[in-house]
């Protein structure tokens, strides 16, 4: 055998092989093919893809895992673009949040506070301890009175829900109100903040327990 047949051969066995893909890009291209159904994916529903810059610390979807981070999925949308309005404008301060908040208003903070709503929430995974979880139940009266007997809230008066949270975000929270480092000179806080300053920092772990076992 020559090398120009040789090579011949190989151009034909190259062809012979080729040739099936080649129709079939074309095929597709000219719509003889269709592709099949594709089924919505996590990412289409509107808001997500958006939402993701959130996930790092928060958790897919909004389901923190964390004691600290807040479970985001479920939150009621008044509230979410509160805080990020707060965050963004500096009124709630945090120099973590803040560049987020920037992100999220400009990126949509209405369709991501409304795919964070639509989420189911499964309540924070932490481990708590029963006894706490007693005592808070105990003391939890006082929140009631805002928060109501389900600990749900009240849209109508800017209270958010408190149940399945992450019991240390809750924690943290309560404390930053008490020293009055959330939200400083929010007219709106001030009634939470002076209820805080009545109770023992370490009721304050309990109450935190208890509203985050709440289902």
């Amino acid at each position: 055998m020559t090398k120009d047949s040789g090579r011949k051969d190989v151009a034909r066995m190259r062809v012979s092989t080729s040739w099936p893909l080649v129709l079939c890009v074309v095929l597709v291209l000219f719509g003889v093919v269709k592709a099949g159904p594709v089924g919505a994916g996590p990412l289409d529903i509107q808001g997500a893809p958006q939402a993701l810059v959130c996930s790092a610390c928060h958790g897919f979807a909004g389901q923190s895992r964390s004691s600290t981070m807040p479970i985001l999925a479920g939150i009621a949308p008044w509230y979410f673009k509160k805080a990020i309005a707060d965050y963004a404008a500096g009124k709630r301060t945090s120099p973590e949040m803040e560049p987020y908040a920037k992100m999220v208003m400009q990126a949509g903070v209405d369709d991501i506070a409304a795919y964070f709503a639509a989420q189911a929430r499964t309540p924070s995974p932490v481990k708590l301890d029963p006894a706490a979880v007693e005592r808070g139940k105990a003391a939890a009266v006082q929140c009631t009175l805002c928060h109501g007997v389900s600990g749900k809230g009240d849209a109508a008066k800017g209270v958010p829900d408190l149940t399945g949270q992450s019991p240390g975000y809750l924690r943290n929270q309560m404390l930053l109100f008490k020293a009055d480092r959330r939200s400083p000179g929010d007219e709106q806080l001030k009634a939470v903040k002076a209820l805080m300053r009545t109770i023992p920092d370490e009721q304050l772990a309990d109450l935190a327990a208890y509203w985050s076992s709440v289902r």
